[in-house]
């Protein structure tokens, strides 16, 4: 077991996060893709996965279906070319959650962005953590229904003095786009690890309302918050997309500002970009984050590339015990 290796003695562990992409144009096609064991795809990212071996993972860009069953198959297809996880979590994301409402403003129900969060189906793009080492179940947290309005200091969009879409609107509006969960994780160099992930809507592909980047914003913000009012004594590492980079890029850019410059966290990466959308920026933006905090040790880390697998890098690194 897990709990009986201490931290003088283990090695170190490696913890990434990665946006896969694996998202497919409608429900079922990736569990399909899996199944067929063709996809050009597939085979970088689990030839990514081989390559870097990391004992936990947070993906996100996967989609999710309700009885988990691309998930289930993506594992089986990990473990038979040698890297099993036995233990994984996922949940509905918000992602393609009808909310029969006009969230998006345009005077028609029904559209991908009237979903709780952007989706063309229910499931699309959602998230999922794979590990190693035992996942506390019973002591996850998930803030995916957390509504926006209930965040304190939110910068929801108001125009002409009154929420934008209306009030029905604003008392449904839901905070995250796709999740936001806290995952504790027992390991054998810290203990139990909180991983908090998330992936944030892009602060793009709206109207002068700026609906996506004041939520691109305030789910970044959520962390801040979070962090601020934690009086939990285990480490953690925040990790996930937040599609705002602090310095370039659109996207109000003050929360992540904020975060990056915690004193409870380290930022191993500096400033380097992890993702490329646009042959316009072939430098790329930094959008996506792996933030240990400040008490866990860092050994070494990476950020690598597959342009076969997705737009995104996979970030990593290697914690090991605080007194070795």
């Amino acid at each position: 077991m897990c709990s009986a290796i201490t931290a003088a003695t283990a090695d170190p562990i490696r913890i990434a996060t990665f946006n896969a992409e694996l998202t497919r144009k409608g429900p079922g096609l990736l569990l399909r893709d899996i199944l067929k064991g063709e996809d050009p795809q597939l085979a970088a990212f689990t030839a990514l996965m081989l390559d870097i071996r990391p004992d936990v993972i947070a993906l996100q860009g996967i989609d999710y279906d309700l009885e988990q069953r691309a998930l289930t198959e993506l594992i089986k297809a990990l473990e038979k070319a040698g890297l099993p996880y036995p233990y994984s979590f996922t949940a509905a994301p918000n992602a393609g959650q009808a909310s029969g409402l006009d969230l998006n403003g345009n005077g028609r129900l029904g559209d991908a962005d009237d979903a709780h969060g952007f989706g063309r189906y229910n499931g699309m793009g959602g998230m999922a953590v794979l590990s190693r080492f035992e996942i506390l179940h019973d002591a996850v947290e998930d803030y995916t229904t957390l509504l926006w309005r209930d965040l304190d200091g939110h910068i929801f969009p108001i125009v002409d003095g009154e929420p934008f879409g209306g009030a029905e609107v604003f008392a449904a509006h839901r905070l995250s786009s796709r999740n936001h969960w806290v995952i504790p994780i027992a390991t054998p160099v810290s203990g139990t690890l909180r991983l908090m992930t998330f992936h944030a809507t892009p602060p793009l592909y709206d109207g002068s309302e700026d609906r996506n980047g004041r939520r691109n914003h305030d789910e970044v913000a959520f962390w801040n918050r979070y962090i601020a009012q934690d009086t939990g004594t285990d480490p953690i590492i925040l990790l996930g997309t937040a599609n705002v980079d602090p310095k370039r890029g659109s996207g109000r850019c003050c929360a992540i500002q904020t975060l990056l410059g915690s004193d409870a966290l380290q930022n191993p990466f500096g400033d380097t970009p992890t993702a490329v959308f646009s042959d316009k920026m072939p430098d790329g933006l930094q959008v996506d984050y792996l933030l240990p905090s400040s008490d866990l040790r860092i050994t070494t880390q990476g950020v690598v590339a597959n342009a076969q697998a997705s737009r995104h890098s996979l970030l990593w690194v290697d914690i090991a015990p605080t007194n070795p």
